[in-house]
């Protein structure tokens, strides 16, 4: 962290900025009505005494990060990006990326057919993320995460699971799949988001019971992390940024463990302690 870097009181590692006008890919999910800037982003971190941020590309905008990547060097010691990028992504491109403040790249599967991430076009990506010290973030739900995970982190790059694994409706300890979850999170190379758990439809007490089957699965709380998921698309009208922080804080009343979640883990994953 240069000596120009704010002191680090409180890091949301997810949130997405976009344009309604931004071109957008074919077949989107999703499109949005309305403008979420990154002066709107960052007024929320000051709301709430949080000093830095993770800009999550939206799916929506596909591998155009160029609206985020602007928004990054605006902002280089506040910000980070995880970016959106194709298989075939050259080292020149990722290079260029990582100047810009970039240190992972997503994958939203869902509702997208799975593929082998075993296989060598993969593999050989994954492999030059990691020897960058980037991440590989995914949200899936819950059902499909261990047939995806150990793939990519055989790789040596570290994983990082949006949205609590998206359990919807909870984890239930019995169910194969979800048994494999829970094993996938003691690898030491898995983070998990504890964010938007409405994606999940679960509530405040179900959330608890959730945070309490994966602290214990992942050992310990070391390897999680917070975010807003702001501006909380397609469920604008039913939650925001107040609730989203407010919820961290009942779960983890504990000040030692919420900074723990909020400053020293994402901190350590993102390099907000590092020059660039």
């Amino acid at each position: 962290m240069s000596l120009s870097s704010p002191a680090i009181t409180g890091i949301d590692t997810h949130a997405h900025i976009f344009r309604q006008d931004l071109p957008m890919v074919a077949n989107r999910r999703y499109s949005p009505a309305y403008d979420a800037l990154v002066e709107q982003y960052l007024g929320h971190l000051d709301a709430h005494g949080l000093s830095h941020g993770v800009l999550i590309q939206p799916s929506f905008l596909g591998t155009d990060n160029s609206f985020m990547v602007e928004a990054l060097r605006q902002q280089p010691e506040r910000l980070r990006g995880v970016a959106v990028v194709d298989v075939a992504v050259t080292d020149a491109q990722l290079d260029a990326l990582a100047a810009a403040g970039v240190v992972g790249i997503r994958l939203n599967l869902i509702g997208k057919e799975l593929q082998d991430y075993s296989g060598p076009a993969w593999a050989a990506l994954f492999e030059r993320l990691a020897i960058r010290g980037w991440q590989v973030e995914i949200q899936r739900g819950i059902e499909d995460l261990a047939q995806i995970g150990p793939a990519i982190v055989a790789t040596g790059v570290n994983l990082v699971i949006d949205h609590f694994g998206l359990p919807t409706g909870g984890i239930d300890s019995h169910k194969p799949s979800h048994q494999a979850f829970l094993q996938l999170l003691g690898n030491s190379r898995v983070w998990l988001k504890l964010s938007a758990a409405y994606r999940s439809k679960t509530d405040a007490v179900q959330s608890a019971a959730v945070l309490a089957q994966v602290r214990e699965a992942a050992g310990g709380i070391e390897r999680f992390l917070w975010g807003s998921d702001w501006p909380n698309t397609q469920f604008e009208d039913r939650t925001d940024y107040a609730e989203q922080f407010e919820l961290i804080q009942a779960l983890l009343p504990d000040a030692a463990e919420r900074h723990q979640v909020l400053v020293a883990n994402p901190a350590r994953l993102f390099g907000f302690s590092n020059k660039r």
